[in-house]
Order: structure tokens, then sequence, then C-alpha cells
């Protein structure tokens, strides 16, 4: 099993508990996560990401418990096995589109090697030395899908991939998404609202009634 997550717990008020399940993928496998806002889908994929940490249960990334791991180790773990695509695109505007590759492997350690061919693959290539703030709304969506992908993560989570798109360009990243998940025999996860999502990923919960 990739990717565990067992009696997760996890509320910020008492009154007000999240309804999370378990979840249980193999290598390869993809997961929709649906919910309307304040369901939680974005709270469980922090904690998936290694960003916020249960009040009970457990999550595991191929045999490391996640949350045994603290500082550093698990800045490190999260940077070299898991990809995040976070709603608003977590890039760096004062670098260029290479430079902001070339962080997320110095973060984990890794060569950085294919960060080229990435950007080829996802269309950008061309803009590889250009600074950020250049970038349309579409290519900074891909250069933040290039970043998670930076070092071939074991596990991709994309939090509302596809809210502030068209449908054309939404149906293009999650196919994108999707592609990319099974170049690496990477677990896929979305979390969305977005019900033009459904019709691509067959396996499906949908949390928060």
């Amino acid at each position: 099993m990739m990717l565990e997550a067992k009696k997760i717990e996890f509320h910020y008020n008492p009154k007000q508990k999240f309804d999370l399940p378990d979840i249980q993928l193999s290598q390869g496998e993809q997961l929709l996560i649906l919910g309307k806002s304040g369901s939680g889908k974005t709270t469980i994929l922090n904690m998936l990401g290694g960003l916020l940490k249960p009040l009970n249960g457990e999550i595991k990334i191929g045999d490391t418990s996640l949350y045994s791991l603290k500082g550093a180790s698990l800045d490190k773990f999260r940077g070299k096995n898991i990809g995040i695509i976070f709603q608003r695109p977590h890039i760096l505007e004062p670098l260029t589109v290479l430079e902001n590759l070339s962080i997320a492997n110095f973060f984990s350690g890794t060569k950085g090697d294919k960060n080229e061919n990435l950007l080829k693959e996802l269309g950008i290539f061309e803009k590889r030395n250009e600074k950020v703030n250049t970038l349309s709304e579409g290519e900074a969506q891909r250069l933040s899908i290039a970043r998670a992908l930076a070092n071939s993560p074991k596990v991709i989570l994309a939090d509302e991939p596809t809210a502030s798109l068209d449908d054309e360009n939404a149906t293009n990243v999650v196919k994108l998404l999707k592609e990319q998940a099974e170049k690496y025999n990477a677990v896929l996860i979305i979390v969305t609202h977005d019900q033009r999502v459904k019709d691509h990923i067959s396996n499906q919960i949908t949390i928060g009634g």
C-alpha cells in the first residue's frame, strides 16, 4: 500500500468535527474527494501532505508513518515523496520558471536533471527563463504542477486545481494531472467541489454530506 490514512480525527471546533474517511491507495491509484466548502477537503489534503498533524489516527506513505517524522526530517521526506498543487499557485514571483523548480530540488536534496523535460511536457519550456509575473493564469497553474512533480513524487495531491478555470482548461488540467501520475506511477488525489471533475476519475468519495 502506497498511502494509508486510518482513523483520522481533526477539528478546529470540538462541536464541529470533520467526518474524515479511511483511505487506502496502492501505487498508481487515483482518488477524487468531493465536498462542499467547509467539509474538510483541504484539511484532509493538508494532513495527507504532511502539513497538518491529525489529532488522532495514522497516515503512512509507503512504510513510513508520516507524523512519526518531525521538523527537518518531515520537510525532507515531504519534499522527496509528496507533490502538492495548491489552489493558489505557490510559486516565487521574483524567480524565473526554471529557478522555481530548482528551489523545489534544493529543499529535497535532489538534482533536478529532469526539470527541462518536465517543462517541455507541460508546454511551458519556452518560458523557462522568464519571471513568474509574466505568466498567464494557465501557465502559472502548469508551473505549479511542474513544481509539485519536480522530485518525481510517490503521492500527488491537488487542491481545487480546476476551480478558476473554464471547461476546456479544467479538462486539460485534470488530464495533465492524470497523465503525470501515470508516468510516475504515483498516487493521485484531487480534492474539489467542482462537479466537472467527476467524469474523469471513477474512484470517488464525498465528505461532509
